[in-house]
């Protein structure tokens, strides 16, 4: 089976032509060599894939005739990746601290409002006149003029 529909039959990739893209641009390989998209996957061999900043390793133990469902793929292969990939893979996604869940969509109006209120009420108070800011006064300027 070549590589770039064994990686889709086996649910790595969503579609076959994304497979094939991964694999056009080296980050697919098998042993120490790139492959192009019509080699041929062996019982045995041992494929390494980069997504999402993880180098994966997965071990080939069956050829599948085709796609399949996600609790029957590891019948037909073996997770061979090193454990401290999968820990750098949670501490990026435990790094990306964000304000709202994901999924929650844009802040509301009054999430805003809180916002500005954290961050602008400090700035705001301290000057409320422009003349006050740059050390100037009404009547100082009124004496220049004559």
């Amino acid at each position: 089976m070549r590589i770039d529909k064994f990686l889709w039959s086996i649910r790595f990739y969503k579609t076959r032509s994304i497979a094939a893209e991964e694999i056009k641009k080296n980050r697919v390989s098998i042993g120490t060599s790139a492959v192009k998209s019509s080699k041929e996957v062996k019982e045995g061999d041992i494929i390494k894939i980069r997504k999402n900043q993880i180098d994966y390793k997965i071990k080939v133990t069956q050829i599948p005739k085709s796609r399949m469902g996600a609790k029957l793929v590891p019948l037909h292969i073996q997770d061979v990746t090193d454990k401290d990939q999968y820990e750098l893979l949670k501490l990026r996604k435990m790094s990306q601290d964000y304000y709202r869940n994901k999924g929650e969509g844009r802040p509301t109006k009054k999430d805003r409002r809180e916002m500005d209120e954290y961050v602008g009420n400090d700035i705001a108070s301290d000057f409320t006149d422009w003349d006050d800011f740059f050390g100037e006064t009404a009547e100082g300027t009124e004496e220049n003029e004559d």
